[in-house]
């Protein structure tokens, strides 16, 4: 069959809010009162079924009897025994009638009285209601259908012919398992599936674009009834007959019968699209491995063309056991295998940059060539998760972050300066300040929790993420004022960024604690070179202006030396206030 690609689905699956109706209060049957100050009143005959209660828009079939208040009749379904569909909102039968329905539960009885205004108004109903009159309406609500406007414009209705799961749906990209019939406005049957249902994609989209924006708004073992419009079918070219299939007319109108069978949630793991999980089963536990959980898998590893190059726990093969976050797998097995639970199976897909890269691997039962894209077949038997700082004592905190520093310090050693920053990062919420520790805890805390912020601050300068040096190094200036290493690289830092008056400030302050630091002062000599680049970049950058400008030369620059000024009082400020908030605490 052909397949038309879906447009901006992910832009799609908000639903607009519909109009807000005040519900009636809960009632026992007999008693009567007023809906909110909508003057309309409801007496409770039979109670209903369940509490759902439809809205605007969805179609409800229902029985009802009119009369005046002194109990003339002027309309009933009753008399002819055929029960009336009415689209709620449109005020087919009248205003009131609709905003009491919206009150209902399935199979409840109820009458309502409305005031003229909610009836037939100033006008009256032909002879048989009066002007200004008020009139009762006994209403049983025998079912509903809900109605979605899928695109919003129209061109997608959505019917709910018979409700799912209620557990959530289908995102953009997972994968679903959906049955559906096509047929025209004339009844002809243009497209159907086997009996087992179709699978596909949502993102890669599926027979017209309508289907997949459908699906993402449909729950498990729902089924419904599209009326698709020609811009969200087949436009104005139709299809020609394929495969068995009828052929569409130009600007044909489709009518489509389609049930959510069932769907894989696929996840984004590393969040660039490189690493995909799509979860076959789910797991056992409430929360998934971590990182530093001691996991168990089976797995089978192919290549995009189906061999097999490596397989573990199946076929009498050992079982594979590894630490997450250490290293001892593909990088995207071990991202991946850090998200699942107990008993989840999963396929994972795995891009060349999470993978081998674009080198040619031999594995246990097949080479895998450079840059291939790889898929994992995996079950977690078993994990062992890390232990959260809150469910550890103090001794116990301090080991780990003493640990996670450690594996920190051998990653920066070895140029993986992002992972290391992790380990840090995880060592110092071992030992954070909002942990009450003992005085004598406190005395190994406290350096420790330095120590992985001056590390991560080492980090951050190697992966030029100079904002993060500042924060980092800031933290530790906190606590020590005059930290020499702490003042060091936050100047490094302010260096990266440019910001050369606020690297002067620390560099002098480093100085004063340690004023033969060899370190610092060649930085020192680094930021006078900067420096003097900047002033001659200035100095060109203002002779070009004033050579483009002769007639205004003296008064630019006169204006440029009262905004000097300004500027020189601004930086004094500036540098005043740094050194008033990086005073020690007392």
């Amino acid at each position: 069959m052909q397949a038309d690609k879906p447009t901006d689905i992910e832009n799609d699956l908000d639903e607009e809010p519909g109009e807000e109706v005040e519900s009636a209060p809960p009632l026992r049957v007999g008693e009567e009162q007023e809906l909110g100050s909508s003057g309309i009143k409801k007496k409770l005959l039979k109670r209903g079924r369940g509490w759902e209660t439809p809205g605007p828009g969805d179609e409800a079939t229902v029985h009802y009897v009119g009369t005046l208040l002194d109990g003339t009749k002027f309309e009933s379904t009753r008399d002819k025994d055929e029960p009336l569909t009415i689209k709620l909102g449109n005020g087919q039968v009248t205003s009131g009638v609709d905003d009491g329905i919206i009150t209902m539960t399935k199979g409840e009885i109820a009458l309502f009285t409305l005031p003229a205004e909610k009836g037939y108004g100033v006008d009256g109903r032909d002879d048989v209601v009066p002007p200004n009159s008020v009139v009762r309406f006994e209403i049983e609500l025998i079912s509903w259908i809900s109605v979605v406007d899928v695109s919003k414009d129209g061109g997608i209705i959505k019917k709910v012919m018979e409700k799912g799961q209620r557990n959530g749906g289908p995102g953009y990209l997972d994968e679903v398992l959906v049955k559906y019939r096509v047929e025209l406005v004339d009844g002809t049957i243009v497209a159907e599936t086997p009996e087992e249902g179709v699978e596909f994609y949502v993102k890669d989209g599926h027979l017209c674009p309508a289907l997949p924006k459908a699906v993402v708004t449909m729950e498990r073992g729902e089924k419904a009834r599209l009326i698709v419009q020609p811009q969200y079918a087949f436009r104005k070219q139709g299809r020609d007959a394929s495969e068995g299939f009828h052929s569409i007319p130009q600007n044909s109108v489709l009518n489509i019968d389609v049930e959510l069978v069932s769907f894989k949630p696929v996840i984004d793991v590393t969040g660039d699209a490189k690493v995909f999980k799509k979860i076959l089963k789910e797991g056992e536990d409430a929360l998934s491995a971590n990182e530093g959980a001691t996991v168990t898998i089976t797995y089978m590893g192919r290549l995009e063309d189906g061999t097999v190059f490596e397989k573990k726990g199946i076929d009498g093969e050992t079982p594979l056991n590894f630490v997450t976050d250490e290293e001892q797998v593909i990088t995207g097995l071990d991202i991946a295998a850090a998200t699942m639970k107990k008993g989840e199976r999963a396929v994972l897909t795995i891009h060349p940059d999470y993978g081998f890269g674009n080198v040619e691997v031999r594995r246990d039962l097949a080479v895998v060539p450079p840059s291939s894209t790889l898929t994992y077949e995996v079950e977690m038997l078993d994990c062992i998760k890390e232990k959260a700082p809150w469910q550890m004592n103090n001794n116990e905190r301090i080991e780990a972050a003493g640990k996670k520093k450690e594996e920190g310090n051998l990653l920066f050693k070895s140029g993986k300066y992002q992972r290391a920053a992790k380990k840090y990062d995880k060592a110092a919420e071992y030992v954070s300040e909002e942990i009450s520790f003992g005085d004598d805890v406190l005395k190994l805390a406290k350096p420790l929790r330095l120590s992985c912020w001056l590390n991560g601050a080492a980090c951050s300068l190697k992966l030029n993420d100079f904002q993060g040096a500042i924060e980092l190094c800031s933290k530790v200036l906190d606590v020590e004022f005059h930290n020499v290493k702490a003042l060091y690289r936050r100047a490094q830092a302010y260096m990266g960024n440019a910001d050369l008056i606020l690297a002067e400030l620390d560099i002098k302050k480093a100085l004063e604690a340690d004023p033969e630091n060899r370190e610092v002062k060649l930085i020192q000599r680094n930021l006078k070179q900067l420096q003097v680049e900047s002033n001659k970049r200035d100095a060109k950058l203002y002779a070009n202006m004033f050579a483009r400008t002769p007639i205004v030369t003296k008064k630019l620059k006169v204006d440029k030396t009262e905004n000097d000024r300004k500027d020189e009082e601004i930086v004094s400020m500036e540098v005043e206030n740094v050194a008033h908030t990086s005073q020690p605490n007392n």
